[in-house]
């Protein structure tokens, strides 16, 4: 068993309560949220960084690295942890947690998968790409981030942050921990990320599994956007290379949508640059 069904079932009217009301958006934490087999099974062939196939999201809103490409993820973390999140049942339990009806999971993972941050990874200040880059109708509405990161010690960093939407201030920190899940609705204002280089030991990485759910909607009813990157209070002249950064970013985001290309595409050109280097 993957997810018990009967016990987060049971517990779903006053979680409901809280996501909804869940102050700077809609969010909730939940520790122990996959069968703990499960979770042990998935850190145990949790695959370790290569160029093959990882993505390396390198730039200056963010160092991690990603891999979405779905033959190469473990089995077990494919065929049971990412089917089981994406099956009717788990999206039934998104739509009434979250309000949200019709929502579909993308079995495509682009952006999604599993991501991995060695020490110095950091994930900006930022709001999520608003649609998804292959199916121009796909709204995004929901992330769910699970964690399996044991004896994760907060002296490292790495907590996910959500801001308020104003982006005066972090509302909220979330530890990374082992088994610990994250979901939270993907509007044009949930800003979060992990700004802060971690700071763990070099042996040491911070990972998670990472899934996005969409709904289909009429074209033009909603603004398509690239992911918005935005500075903190106090981030004084980073701010430019933040703002310069997020306009190459959507630059390569309209790229990407125009030539049906794929991150893996890209991060196999940069890779091809950095061999040449070496």
């Amino acid at each position: 068993m993957i997810f018990d069904y009967s016990k987060w079932n049971a517990q779903l009217p006053s979680a409901i309560e809280q996501y909804q009301k869940a102050s700077p958006y809609p969010h909730i934490v939940v520790d122990d949220f996959l069968e703990v087999a499960a979770a042990e099974k998935a850190l145990e062939v949790f695959p370790k960084i290569k160029d093959d196939g990882w993505i390396h999201y390198i730039h200056v809103n963010e160092k991690k690295h990603g891999l979405n490409k779905l033959e190469l993820i473990p089995a077990f973390i494919r065929d049971e942890i990412i089917h089981e999140l994406n099956s009717p049942e788990f999206i039934t339990y998104l739509e009434q947690l979250t309000g949200i009806s019709n929502l579909l999971p993308d079995k495509t993972i682009e952006g999604g998968g599993i991501h991995q941050s060695e020490k110095g990874g950091f994930l900006n200040i930022h709001a999520d790409f608003t649609v998804h880059p292959h199916k121009k109708n796909w709204r995004r509405r929901v992330n769910v981030l699970v964690y399996l990161n044991k004896d994760w010690d907060e002296s490292y960093g790495g907590a996910l942050e959500l801001w308020e939407k104003d982006m005066s201030k972090c509302a909220v920190k979330v530890q990374p921990i082992f088994n610990r899940i994250v979901i939270f609705n993907t509007d044009e204002d949930s800003y979060h990320g992990f700004p802060d280089p971690i700071t763990c030991p070099e042996d040491v990485t911070r990972k998670s599994i990472a899934l996005y759910y969409f709904t289909e909607e009429k074209s033009g009813s909603f603004k398509r956007r690239s992911t918005n990157y935005r500075a903190r209070p106090g981030d004084g002249f980073k701010a430019v290379f933040i703002w310069l950064d997020k306009k190459l970013i959507a630059a390569y985001t309209w790229v990407k949508g125009t030539l049906g290309i794929n991150d893996d595409f890209v991060s196999k050109v940069l890779n091809l640059f950095r061999r040449k280097k070496k």
